[in-house]
């Protein structure tokens, strides 16, 4: 129902904007415009223009397939104090700890905005020479390990439209083939993880594998990155196995049991 306020410093617009905010939950996590017009006691104009307004500045995003809005990463990157209750978060953060201490490189939370990939969470290594990465930094997604792994399990073809979009070269290692880039998406469904060497910054290289929730769905990447001196490539095998058990180990902590899924 509409809910109406008497305090004159309060802007109807802004405060509604907030009530389709606070509208979607665990249980609703998406929401159509009819659905938020009869919950909220608004006519389906004033959503839709408020809507179009959040999904301008990416607290909102709209579903192509289905027509309906679900929050956006704008949400996720306001504070830390969002990002520190966030489950996946909680639940990954001692593991990348420990994938750490075992590769002796920086660990990271990835996730998919748009078309590019954000980290959400890092644990930096000892070294003294390090990779410089910063939290919250969109990364083209297909010269990134992480960004790779997410686009190969992403449900919704993602991939057409980053091709789309046009492949830039950062390096000369980019791939800038569309072919060679669903070539390297489906290699890396098919051992389980992703590989970037110099493809977005030289000098470096980064490992990913994939994290997913009780489902079974794909919602992170995890992965390690470090300068290519340290990261040879007759070490690659044994990081790789190491980031795909710390994978498997973050996907357990969010109640994924591969027993379900036909996975041995």
């Amino acid at each position: 129902m509409s809910k109406k306020n008497n305090n004159p410093q309060i802007l109807s617009s802004v405060s509604n904007a907030l009530r389709i905010l606070k509208s979607f939950s665990t249980f609703e996590p998406t929401l159509k415009v009819s659905d938020l017009s009869e919950s909220l006691g608004l006519a389906k104009s004033t959503v839709s223009r408020l809507l179009a307004t959040l999904a301008e500045e990416d607290f909102v995003i709209k579903e192509k397939k289905t027509g309906k809005y679900k929050l956006g990463l704008t949400v996720l990157t306001l504070g830390g104090i969002v990002t520190n209750h966030l489950e996946i978060h909680k639940e990954a953060a001692p593991v990348l700890n420990k994938l750490v201490h075992e590769t002796g490189e920086t660990a990271h939370l990835s996730v998919l905005h748009g078309m590019d990939t954000i980290y959400i969470h890092k644990e930096e290594c000892s070294h003294p020479v390090r990779i410089l990465t910063h939290l919250g930094r969109k990364n083209p997604s297909y010269c990134t390990s992480s960004g790779k792994l997410l686009l190969a399990y992403d449900e919704n073809n993602l991939v057409e439209e980053v091709i789309n979009g046009g492949l830039q070269a950062y390096t000369s290692n980019s791939i800038t083939d569309p072919e060679k880039l669903r070539n390297e998406l489906k290699l890396i469904r098919e051992r389980g993880y992703a590989i970037s060497t110099e493809e977005l910054t030289e000098g470096t290289r980064s490992i990913s594998a994939p994290i997913r929730d009780y489902t079974g769905k794909v919602v992170s990447a995890i992965n390690v990155v470090g300068p290519i001196q340290r990261m040879k490539d007759y070490k690659v095998p044994d990081i790789a196995k190491k980031v795909m058990n710390a994978a498997e180990e973050a996907s357990e902590r969010m109640g994924y049991d591969k027993r379900f899924f036909g996975v041995r």
